[in-house]
């Protein structure tokens, strides 16, 4: 998947701050996005092509000590630079340094992992915002700090505690490509169906790079001939994109997560299945490492606790619920019986992931500002989708269900009642829907997603 799909506009912008840092002078750009999103693809695309000869540099903060950093980026400079100076001893030594150089050659510094430096040296934080306000309006550097955690990046650059706060010019939050964009991609390999851009969602839930990795697919028999195999970069992805952040406590999180993948969505649920206290660990699954987030009924007030912990992220839904579970069988190299496990359960699990998709078709169509879903205080009249336009006054009430036929319309109304006495929806317009496979494209262009 060489072509570059959609962030047309952060491109552009991006490309834009550095073409003018000689008259705008510093400018610091943040750009956040989940692991695999595309961010260093974006950075790439809008800084290293061969129409750009501005000079940059790209700052990767690995897990290294200050000092090993230090030489690495040394290097860097000397190579792209060409520009020999003193033996710094400390990353702020070579903030200052080329914040200085940039007073008179213009510069794009990138920063990846921006939010490492805490593990490194939590203190530079406070020198970059020193140096950044020393320097800033007689430098020419397009600072761009990359980070792979949102809530910690935001909370970096906009708690009136930190020292960064404020500091940034203009926040990009890369998110993964919408349906509309996952069609787009399947159409140029020429294999776009309903089903099989459902089976794409389950395994990649847009991300750029799984997209690339699934085209390689296309040969196959079944996706999952692909997915599950023992050449597969699958197998071990949930492991390589999160053990890493965890840390030492990184079981702890995957059997909260395998819980919430098998149904146990409840604080009680997840409790009573693991058998151990999880609250600290579901708090910093969501507020931390972003990995989880609270589904809520739409009617619900901020404060209530009638929450279910979901995994946002579709494919590390697919990793617990199929490959991280059956990790027995991946150390035997028995990847039939993961296939077998796929084939009994994957129609009802991506019958769940269907009500995901469909109200992202919904999100992307910039129709509503309200979507989310409903259940009543006993847990029970759930209803899949609740799309709320609160100008023009409609609300769409939707149920989801892989096969059409099994679309009960009078049900839907019936148990739509308590939702819309519940948020005095009388005054609304309310249309009911049956959502399905079967109607899966008719309403992408319904809702202007396909040309």
């Amino acid at each position: 998947m060489q072509k570059f799909y959609n962030r047309q506009i952060e491109l552009s912008e991006l490309r834009n701050v550095t073409e003018n840092i000689k008259k705008t002078h510093g400018q610091l750009s943040v750009v956040v996005g989940k692991r695999r999103v595309g961010k260093t693809r974006l950075l790439r695309e809008a800084f290293f092509n061969e129409n750009n000869k501005l000079k940059k540099l790209y700052f990767f903060i690995s897990r290294k000590s200050e000092i090993m950093l230090v030489k690495e980026f040394s290097q860097l400079i000397n190579d792209e630079l060409g520009a020999k100076f003193f033996n710094p001893e400390s990353l702020r030594d070579i903030f200052e340094f080329l914040l200085d150089y940039s007073k008179t050659n213009p510069i794009t510094l990138i920063v990846d992992e921006f939010q490492d430096i805490q593990r490194v040296n939590e203190s530079l934080f406070s020198d970059i915002q020193n140096l950044w306000d020393q320097y800033k309006h007689g430098s020419m550097m397009h600072l761009v700090c990359c980070g792979s955690m949102y809530n910690m990046m935001t909370k970096l650059f906009k708690d009136k505690d930190e020292p960064l706060m404020n500091r940034d010019d203009r926040f990009f939050h890369i998110q993964a490509l919408k349906p509309s964009y996952i069609k787009e991609v399947m159409d140029d390999l020429n294999i776009f169906s309903s089903s099989k851009l459902l089976e794409w969602w389950c395994l990649s839930g847009g991300i750029p790079k799984y997209l690339e990795l699934l085209s390689h697919s296309i040969d196959h028999k079944s996706v999952f001939d692909y997915v599950i195999s023992d050449s597969s970069p699958f197998i071990k992805e949930g492991t390589h994109r999160l053990v890493e952040d965890f840390g030492s406590e990184h079981q702890q999180y995957f059997d909260i997560l395998n819980a919430i993948s098998n149904g146990k969505t409840t604080r009680s649920e997840i409790t009573n299945y693991l058998g151990i206290g999880v609250d600290v660990h579901l708090e910093r699954l969501e507020h931390n490492f972003n990995v989880i987030t609270k589904a809520k009924p739409i009617s619900s007030k901020p404060q209530a606790r009638d929450a279910r912990f979901i995994i946002e992220d579709p494919f590390l839904n697919f990793w617990f619920k199929f490959i991280h579970s059956n990790n027995s069988a991946v150390e035997m190299n028995n990847y039939e019986y993961i296939r077998a496990h796929i084939e009994r359960d994957f129609s009802t699990f991506s019958g769940i992931q269907l009500e995901g998709l469909f109200k992202a078709i919904l999100s992307e169509s910039k129709r509503f500002n309200k979507i989310g879903g409903y259940w009543n205080s006993k847990g029970k009249d759930e209803i899949d989708i609740v799309a709320i336009n609160d100008l023009e006054k409609t609300v769409l009430i939707g149920e989801v269900k892989r096969n059409h036929s099994k679309y009960n319309e009078n049900k839907l109304i019936q148990k739509a009642q308590s939702l819309i006495s519940k948020m005095n929806l009388h005054k609304y317009t309310i249309i009911y829907r049956g959502f399905s496979l079967d109607n899966l494209e008719d309403v992408m262009l319904e809702f202007k997603l396909l040309n």
